[in-house]
């Protein structure tokens, strides 16, 4: 992916008031009472239903269960306290006052001034103004989980959708076929507690399933739920490289390594296909661009994407 850069002075700009960082607390408590949710609902269908499935010899069922559950919370808890790709604020040598255009796969953004985090934002990273935090490839910020999601964590997002579907569907089917098989026997707290367990599992399963197919083809498209004006008058998205390339970049291409707090040390090393123009429109030829040349200690390299 071909990366261009231009900067040019420009008269100084209106920006908007800075954002006001929402109270953490209530967040926190929600994000904390989902997990006691899944832990307690997990509970009682263990306890209940699925142990006399157990005792009557039906193992299937807590064998593929137990699994799902361990899955599941694992994915939640490390959705909670991951890194969603947070840039650190820059210094204060930086300033609105320029400029940046970078070009990717023939399609040009500008990049945007960040009052709060003071540097120039690269494509897709956006201000989270609940977590106040500028955040690279940035696609949603969960509720559920207190916290962005991000280049950094969100295949451990797609992860807990997926394990949340199949965990949701396996307690569905597994209280169901324990009612149909207990009919002879009269009401009793297992019944009870199959039913409680069960209603929750067939509400979640529907947005949930919902969720994931919408996920699925945000990927395969190279698309974001917050788009942030990454597609010019054609509907051309530079990001695209195919629906294989791109679920390999989102899910199984290494992250690299976490930013450093410096400014400075946020942009990544410039690579050899990289090159400066020396004006805002795209090159024609390979003979419209200057060869490439390694930045130096002063340089300012590109943002990568």
């Amino acid at each position: 992916m071909t990366l261009l850069m231009d900067a040019t002075p420009q008269v100084k700009e209106l920006y908007p008031l800075p954002l006001v960082p929402r109270p953490w607390v209530l967040s926190s408590l929600f994000a904390a009472f989902n997990v006691v949710l899944l832990v307690f609902f997990s509970g009682l269908f263990f306890a209940f239903p699925c142990r006399w499935l157990a005792q009557n010899g039906e193992w299937v069922f807590p064998v593929i269960t137990g699994p799902l559950f361990a899955l599941t919370f694992f994915s939640l808890v490390s959705l909670n306290f991951s890194d969603p790709g947070i840039l650190h604020q820059g210094s204060a040598e930086q300033g609105p006052l320029t400029v940046h255009v970078v070009w990717v796969n023939h399609g040009a953004f500008r990049l945007q001034w960040c009052p709060q985090c003071c540097f120039h934002r690269p494509p897709r990273t956006y201000h989270c103004p609940w977590c106040n935090i500028c955040v690279e490839d940035f696609d949603h910020h969960c509720k559920w989980v207190n916290n962005c999601i991000g280049h950094r964590n969100f295949r451990f997002f797609m992860l807990l959708v997926l394990s949340l579907c199949l965990y949701s569907g396996a307690l569905l089917v597994t209280c169901l076929i324990f009612l149909v098989r207990t009919t002879h026997l009269p009401f009793s707290t297992d019944k009870a507690v199959a039913i409680v367990v069960a209603v929750p599992a067939a509400g979640f399963l529907v947005p949930l399933s919902i969720l994931l197919l919408t996920q699925a083809v945000s990927v395969s498209s190279a698309d974001r739920t917050y788009k942030v004006k990454c597609r010019d008058l054609h509907g051309y998205n530079p990001f695209d490289q195919g629906c294989a390339s791109n679920w390999y970049l989102a899910i199984c291409a290494p992250l690299g390594p976490k930013y450093m707090a410096e400014a400075v040390q946020l942009q990544r090393v410039v690579g050899p296909d990289w090159t400066s123009v020396p004006n805002l429109h795209p090159p024609m030829s390979s003979s419209a661009v200057n060869p490439p040349a390694r930045p130096g200690p002063h340089s300012r390299p590109a943002w990568p994407t």
